[in-house]
C-alpha cells in the first residue's frame, strides 16, 4: 500500500503544486448554461474529470456544493471520486468534519476507512472540538492509505477569534501545526497529515517541521497571487498545495479551456517558487 504522502509527492512532482477546486455553486452552475439540480452536476463533474484527470496533480472537490442536491447529489459525488480513482492526480475531499467518539468513528468510516464509500486520497478535517478528538479519522486513513488536512489558520476573518487565541504561549494553529509535525516526524518524502493554511494573510506560523503537506486556499480569485504564496510559505519543510477555484472554473465548460485555465496557474506557481 502506497502512502498518501508518497503519492502526493509524485503528483506534484509530475503535474505540479496546484489544487484545482471542483466548486459547483449554482453561479457557476448557471454561468456554464446548467441546470441546477443533479443532471447539471452531473455534467460539471464530468467535464472537471476529463480537464484535469491526469493533468493537475490535485483537486478538492467541495462536498457542500454536492449535498445541496440531497442524495442524487451525493450519487454525483461517488462518481466523481470514482472516476479520478487509479489516475495520478490526488482528490482531496474538502468536508471539515470533526466530532467525538462514535460520531467520529461513523465519519471516518464515511470517508477514511478501506472502502469507504466517500473515499478520497485525503480530507479536511476540524480539530477544534481537540485534536485528539480525530484520532479515529487519523487511525483509519493511516490503515488504508489516506491523507488528511487539519484546519489550522483559515482565510476567513472571523477564524482568528479561535486559532489566534493562545495555550501556554503558542497559538491555537500553531499547535495544530505542531501537532501534524509530530505524527509526520520520520515519514518520507512527506507526512500524511496536513495543515489548511489561508493564503490570504501573513499567518504567523512556523511550518519549519512540519514534514507535510499545506492546503493554501484563497489563490486566484480571493485574492492571492503566486508570489504571496512563494513568500508566505518559503520557511515551509513540505509542500504548499495552492487551492484556486473560480479563477480556473470561470474559464468553462469546455475542458480544454479548464485545463488550460489550471495548467497556466500551475505554471505561475512553479515560477513564482522558483524566483522566490
Amino acid at each position: 500500500m502506497t502512502r498518501f504522502g508518497e503519492r502526493l509527492a509524485a503528483a506534484v512532482a509530475a503535474h505540479g503544486a496546484l489544487c484545482a477546486g471542483i466548486d459547483p455553486h449554482p453561479g457557476l452552475l448557471a454561468a456554464w448554461d446548467l441546470t441546477d439540480d443533479a443532471d447539471g452536476l452531473e455534467t460539471f463533474a464530468a467535464a472537471c474529470v476529463e480537464a484535469f484527470a491526469g493533468h493537475v496533480g490535485v483537486v478538492k472537490p467541495q462536498s457542500a456544493f454536492f449535498e445541496r442536491h440531497g442524495s442524487a447529489g451525493i450519487a454525483v459525488l461517488e462518481q466523481l471520486l470514482d472516476a479520478f480513482a487509479d489516475t495520478s492526480t490526488q482528490v482531496i475531499l474538502d468536508i471539515k468534519r470533526g466530532d467525538i467518539g462514535s460520531t467520529m468513528d461513523a465519519y471516518a468510516d464515511a470517508y477514511l476507512a478501506e472502502k469507504a464509500p466517500l473515499g478520497a486520497d485525503a480530507v479536511t478535517l476540524s480539530p477544534y472540538l481537540g485534536f485528539g478528538s480525530l484520532t479515529p479519522g487519523l487511525v483509519a486513513a493511516a490503515n488504508a492509505g489516506r491523507g488528511v488536512f487539519v484546519l489550522a489558520r483559515t482565510s476567513n476573518p472571523e477564524g482568528g477569534e479561535v486559532q489566534l487565541a493562545t495555550v501556554e504561549g503558542r497559538t491555537v494553529a500553531q499547535l495544530v501545526v505542531d501537532t501534524a509535525a509530530e505524527l509526520n516526524a520520520g515519514a518520507e518524502p512527506l507526512g500524511d497529515v496536513g495543515v489548511v493554511v489561508g493564503a490570504t494573510h501573513d499567518h504567523g506560523l512556523d511550518l519549519s517541521r512540519l514534514h507535510g503537506p499545506v492546503l493554501a486556499p484563497g489563490l486566484g480569485a480571493q485574492g492571492a497571487g503566486p508570489a504571496d504564496l512563494a513568500r508566505r510559505f518559503s520557511a515551509l519543510d513540505g509542500v504548499v498545495l495552492g487551492a484556486a477555484s473560480r479563477s480556473v472554473l470561470q474559464a468553462g465548460p469546455e475542458p480544454d479551456a479548464l485545463r488550460g485555465a489550471a495548467l497556466r496557474l500551475r505554471d505561475e506557481l512553479e515560477a513564482a517558487r522558483r524566483a522566490g
